[in-house]
């Protein structure tokens, strides 16, 4: 008897980088679908790079960096016990290192990050997801997470070019969470908690949870995956306001 051959099913047609870019604002969940079939993480981390390197520019042409290192000098316990020579010096060493080091934060801030989440977020979903994956894929969908910097990054820049020049907070520069509500007198574990619960920081994890549900939708259905980002972040919170609360 004569059998008609099965067809093979059709692959699925894989997203271009600059396609996932765009997908991960508007199609998140079939974008770390296609990230976990074929991880790649060489764009979106050059991006998020580029506009980092643009915040450090920004921030030292719109940064009095004498007055800002005088400022936090001024907030330090020690600053009762050091003479005024000794505040000089500081504030001048302060003011000669920041640019270098700003550009530096800016050109290694961003692989840093990815690599240290990624790392982070694949063993917390390793142990409690049981999302087995390999590192490359974690650190693929972690920076394509970290996009969100597309948007903070510029209003970054934005704001520190509409306020005048040295006025800029750069402890909360965007003021995109609680932090900002706040009094300038605000104990410091206070202003740590409050700046834990921001929006972007929000938008990122919710972004992680769905890339490595895309890892294992069986084990992380549901809210599971959420609530292993959030945990995680939770932590951090505790560590970060914890470490404020003694160095205060």
């Amino acid at each position: 008897m004569a059998t008609n051959p099965i067809p093979a099913p059709e692959a699925q047609t894989s997203i271009s980088p600059f396609g996932r870019i765009v997908g991960i604002f508007f199609s998140p969940g079939k974008t770390f679908e296609d990230i976990v079939r074929k991880p790649g993480w060489v764009l979106p981390l050059v991006l998020t790079t580029i506009l980092s390197i643009g915040v450090s520019f920004a921030i030292n042409q719109r940064i009095n960096w004498r007055e800002f290192m005088s400022q936090q000098i001024e907030k330090s316990p020690r600053a009762g016990q050091m003479s005024a020579e000794q505040k000089q010096q500081q504030i001048e060493g302060g003011a000669k290192f920041s640019p270098p080091f700003t550009y530096a934060i800016g050109l290694l801030g961003p692989i840093l990050a990815v690599l240290i989440i990624g790392l982070v977020m694949w063993g917390a979903y390793s142990l409690l997801g049981g999302a087995s994956t390999n590192f490359t894929t974690a650190f693929s969908i972690t920076s394509h997470a970290f996009l969100t910097g597309l948007v903070s990054s510029p209003l970054f820049i934005l704001v520190l070019y509409l306020k005048p020049y040295g006025t800029a907070d750069l402890e909360n520069p965007v003021a995109a969470n609680l932090a900002a509500l706040l009094p300038d007198e605000a104990a410091k574990w206070l202003v740590a908690l409050c700046k834990s619960f921001d929006l972007f920081t929000f938008w990122t994890l919710i972004l992680l949870a769905i890339g490595f549900a895309a890892v294992n939708p069986k084990r992380l259905k549901g809210a599971k995956a959420f609530t292993i980002a959030f945990g995680v972040w939770a932590v951090y919170v505790v560590c970060r306001v914890g470490w404020a609360f003694i160095f205060s």
